[in-house]
Parts: C-alpha cells; structure tokens; sequence
C-alpha cells in the first residue's frame, strides 16, 4: 500500500545543484527556481516532520529559498549542497518551534495540507493515524525517505548517524505504522 506520493521528476545530480547555489549567489534567479523545483519536496517534508503542521511547514519552505537567496554567498562549493539545504530548514523550523513556545514539547499531532504536492488528500487520515506512533526521529527519516524522496545514505550523512541506524529505524517506523493500521482500520 503507497502512502505517499513522491515527485517523479529526475533528480539533479549534486554537482549540479552545487553549481546552481553558486548561480543563485551571483544573483541567478532562475537557478534559484529549479534549486526551488528540485528540492521543495524534500524540504516541505522535512520541515513538516519536525513542526508536524502544515501552514508552519509551508511558511518554513518559503523562509528557505529566501534564506538560500540571501546566503548563497557564505554556501562553500563542492560541499553536500542539499545537506546545507536541510540544514537551513532545520534551523527555520525549530526557530519556528521557539517562537511558537513549544521546543520541548511538540504537538501530537499531524496536520497535511490538503493542497501539498507531496500528501494526497485521501491518504491523510490514514497518515496521520499511522505516523502518531512514530518518535520524532523516526517520523523525520520516513518523511525524509518517503515524501522526500532522499536516499537512506542521504538521510544518514544529513543526520550524522550511520547508515545501519537509518534503515533500522526505517524498517521499524514502517512496521509501527503498518501495525498502527491494522489495528486502527
């Protein structure tokens, strides 16, 4: 059973990506536009996993292209351009949670927008359900691999822990989830 829908377009290779941070900081706009096209599904879901809301998620993927707009400049080429990419979004949204006075102790619920590109709105519910089981850091790697569409060795480098620990953690977020379901349903 597909729970999410993931972006069949290709994917920019990181080299690619790399040279267009370096566009954007010479003031390329339209390479701003396809660094905004290539990753705005991963970093909508990243976002969403951590304030599990889907207007701050939304607000925090605009902040990023803004941010990535202002600092393309300080950005040092040749790097892990979508792991600086992540990393904007991660400090946005847990800005976003410190602000909102619930750091500590994030909501328990989850909250897909009707209009995201990445959740289909019949599967919502179903969603929801099964992603309240989840830790934090399970969540965020499921969301980063399922409606993100980055790879497990992606996810590891990103989250600075080995790669062993990412599929075992994804293996057992999914069998939560799918528990969850048949319990639930």
């Amino acid at each position: 059973m597909l729970l999410f829908s993931v972006l069949s377009q290709e994917r920019v290779e990181n080299g690619d990506l790399d040279e267009l941070i370096v566009q954007v900081s010479q003031g390329n706009t339209a390479a701003l536009e396809k660094i905004y096209v290539e990753t705005k599904a991963a970093v909508y879901g990243f976002a969403l996993s951590i304030l599990k809301n889907s207007h701050q998620a939304e607000d925090v993927l605009q902040d990023t292209y803004i941010k990535i707009m202002s600092a393309a400049h300080l950005y040092n080429q040749g790097t892990k351009p979508m792991s600086w990419i992540m990393t904007i979004t991660k400090n946005l949204a847990l800005m976003k949670l410190r602000e909102a006075g619930r750091f500590s102790d994030p909501p328990e619920y989850y909250e897909p927008s009707v209009e995201s590109h990445a959740v289909k709105f019949e599967n919502k519910s179903v969603l929801s359900a099964a992603l309240r089981v989840l830790s934090e850091e399970e969540s965020a790697i499921v969301m980063m691999h399922c409606v993100s569409g980055m790879k497990h060795r992606e996810i590891a480098d990103f989250m600075g822990i080995p790669l062993s620990t990412v599929l075992s953690k994804y293996n057992r977020a999914l069998k939560k989830m799918k528990n969850e379901l048949k319990e639930g349903f």
